[in-house]
């Protein structure tokens, strides 16, 4: 028997993960988790040791069976008799502790280990005698924690709870009442609508893990979920990129997976972390061609900043140039050492194109989320977030909704946002018309008023009337936000907006056909600004360029973009008729690389000096115009009518030009490396044998 990972090894036994770890830990073999791999001698070990235990549980029961009853009963009364005497030996161990210990908040197992200053295997053994099967590097609850703690001997310290603020002691103490009630400064009308969630919700179950797949792009993140889900997202992508968010879900051995595929490209960074969020695992897919890239390291910061575990895929595994030990290697300089080199990272070997290893891969992301016991109640209050949003139009706003708890209804009245409405559209991720969206499922809903922005949480309230007024207060205060923001003027900014006079700015108005797409272009563009040449966006939205764009451009003097959108007809004659430049894009890279080829040519040439050749002086003459040097041009060339600088010992003596430059008693107008000449330096004729005269020009260079 070759290495073997353990939940292979427990399928063949028919035993559980939970009982093989405690087995292992039995003897001594540390496991990180039920994807370690363990090699020969220690499979052979516990096999051979459950196999002995099983013989005997075995003989244990055919000679029960053989018993008389009046044997079992003396055997249960010479136990009985017998427990008195044990008793005090399983004792013993609490009777002696191991010293006072005082735990954090939050502790992974490898952390609580180095806080006891025992090995992992034995934390993980405690673990198992709980009924918990808890990873190395997963976070161990509090009570399970405290259980763990004192039952290898230690005394768990509390410390003190912090002190309640001042604001909440008379309220709660005295009269009982909640705050809201006593306190008199809130006058304004309405609530903001946050649901009050029970302590203790009543009907937990299980749910499906919300999955993200994270990457660079082009690194095969919607193939890999095209092979999964069997079908062919890629080819309506333009570009081939993924320029939104897509959630979709699929059913594994009769188990549900929910997806999430966040775009890869760099200016789609918000969309990503809005993705890792909302996710219990991140899948992160490198390709084995490209290794790791910018965006990988951006997903790996966006998982580890969730706080959720990662599993990589290792993708592209068929191409003949694919190098998977250095994409391990690549991965292990960012922190993410995979199992097969004593690390805790699960690591897939996968080909998304040729379909290899997928089902390997949802293996392990089953199993994964399995340890996490991810649970939700689905006739709680509704936790839901946009994921996505957009203005659909023949059903006006759209939005793509991931339940997280709860039960979302067709006929709901919500408020998202600044949006509201009630939902009188509900779609799955393939289309199909569904009435009600449990836990951890993606769908998309219509009716509401307004396109929401995407990362706004989804509330449902008792009516339609209480939606538009909460929504309606929240429009009016971020418009007095809006109007307190311009109205506060400091004398820092005052001399900052004078100066700025002579700051040219490249006016933007920014038209997509999503709202996430709209927010990333939006990041992308301002990262374009520097201190000469300032990207103002004055207006974006979501939908077609229209009119009324076509006039704000007018009036300001600006560019029209457009993201997978269209123009008007109105919108175009009218952009003709002013002269607006409407530029409209599918990719973002054509998108960018434009506007910034028009920052470049905002901004004044910078003169640069360059180089051109060096001569060495090793004669001089002098003549009746002046005192001429006799040169050797050691490299580069030297050009009659060219700017130098005569040099000693590398100080510059003199600066000024070429005016006669002469060969074989022959003007010449350029002399190359490897001949001799004779050079007058325009004003200069103190010239001393080994001086170096050093021509070059001024060029005008774009600046970036």
């Amino acid at each position: 028997m070759s290495n073997v990972r353990v939940y292979e090894l427990a399928k063949e036994l028919g035993i559980s993960n939970r009982e093989l770890i405690a087995a292992l830990a039995d003897l001594g073999v540390e496991v990180k988790s039920h994807s370690s791999t363990i090699d020969e001698q220690s499979a052979d070990l516990v096999v051979a040791k459950l196999k002995k235990q099983q013989k005997a549980s075995e003989e244990q029961k055919e000679v029960e069976k053989k018993e008389k009853p009046k044997e079992l009963e003396q055997k249960a009364e010479s136990e009985q008799k017998a427990e008195p005497a044990q008793k005090p030996e399983k004792k013993e161990k609490p009777e002696a502790p191991r010293g006072k210990v005082e735990l954090p908040p939050q502790a992974t197992v490898r952390q609580l280990a180095e806080l006891l200053k025992v090995q992992t295997a034995e934390i993980q053994k405690a673990l198992v005698k709980q009924g918990a099967l808890v990873a190395v590097n997963q976070i161990v609850p509090p009570d399970l924690a405290k259980k763990v703690v004192e039952s290898l001997g230690f005394t768990v310290v509390v410390p003190p709870p912090p002190k309640p603020p001042k604001e909440e002691q008379p309220s709660s103490v005295e009269t009982g009442k909640p705050k809201a009630e006593v306190s008199p400064p809130k006058p304004k009308a309405p609530p903001k609508a946050e649901p009050k969630k029970p302590e203790k919700p009543l009907n937990l179950v299980p749910r499906p893990p919300i999955v993200t797949i994270l990457g660079h792009v082009d690194h095969g993140k919607t193939t890999l979920l095209d092979a999964i889900r069997q079908t062919n997202v890629t080819d309506q992508e333009f570009g081939g990129i993924t320029q939104h968010i897509g959630a979709y879900q699929v059913e594994v051995d009769g188990k549900k997976i929910t997806f999430l595929d966040t775009p890869g490209h760099e200016a789609f960074t918000a969309m990503r972390a809005r993705g890792a969020q909302v996710t219990d695992l991140a899948v992160l897919v490198v390709a084995a061609d490209d290794g790791v890239m910018p965006q990988t390291i951006e997903a790996i910061d966006h998982a580890r900043a969730a706080g959720v575990p990662i599993l990589v895929a290792i993708n592209k595994i068929d191409k003949p140039e694919a190098n998977v030990d250095r994409t391990r290697q690549q991965l292990a300089e960012h922190g993410l050492v995979v199992e097969e080199w004593g690390g805790d990272t699960v690591a897939v070997q996968i080909s998304a194109k040729e379909k290899k290893g997928l089902d390997e891969l949802l293996e392990m992301i089953i199993l994964v989320s399995e340890l996490q016991e991810l649970k939700a109640d689905p006739n709680g209050p509704v936790e839901a977030t946009v994921i996505e949003a957009k203005l659909d139009r023949g059903r006006g706003p759209v939005a793509t909704v991931l339940v997280k708890s709860g039960t979302l209804k067709v006929g709901d009245s919500i408020v998202v946002g600044e949006a509201y409405g009630k939902i009188k559209l509900m779609l799955d991720d393939r289309g199909h018309r569904i009435s009600k969206a449990g836990p951890s499922t993606p769908v998309e809903i219509a009716g509401l008023s307004s396109v929401p922005e995407a990362g706004d949480q989804v509330e449902v309230v008792k009516d339609e009337k209480e939606a538009r007024q909460i929504a309606e207060s929240r429009i009016e205060e971020q418009r007095e936000a809006k109007l307190a923001a311009t109205q506060r003027v400091t004398l820092a900014d005052l001399y900052r907006q004078l100066r700025e006079g002579v700051v040219k700015e490249l006016k933007v108005i920014l038209k997509a056909d999503v709202q996430g797409s709209v927010e990333a272009i939006s990041q992308s563009l301002n990262k374009l600004s520097t201190e000469d040449v300032r990207v103002n966006i004055i207006h974006s939205g979501v939908g077609n360029v229209t009119e009324s764009d076509v006039l704000l451009a007018s009036a300001s003097n600006a560019v029209i973009i457009g993201f997978n959108v269209k123009a008007d007809p109105q919108a175009r004659q009218m952009a003709e008729s002013e002269g607006i430049d409407v530029r409209l894009y599918r990719v973002i890279y054509e998108l960018l690389d434009d506007v910034k080829s028009a920052m470049l040519g905002l901004l004044e040439p910078v003169k640069e000096e360059v180089i051109v050749g060096h001569a060495e002086v090793r004669a001089t003459f002098k003549l009746p115009r002046g005192v001429v040097a006799g040169c050797y041009v050691t490299d580069g060339k030297v050009e009659r009518g060219m700017e130098a600088r005569v040099l000693r010992n590398g100080k510059v003596l003199h600066t000024g030009k070429i005016i006669s430059l002469r060969h074989l008693k022959e003007d010449v107008r350029e002399m190359a490396a490897g001949f001799e000449c004779g050079i007058i330096v325009d004003g200069f004729s103190e010239y001393e044998v080994g001086d170096v005269i050093e021509a070059y020009t001024i060029q005008e260079v774009a600046r970036s």
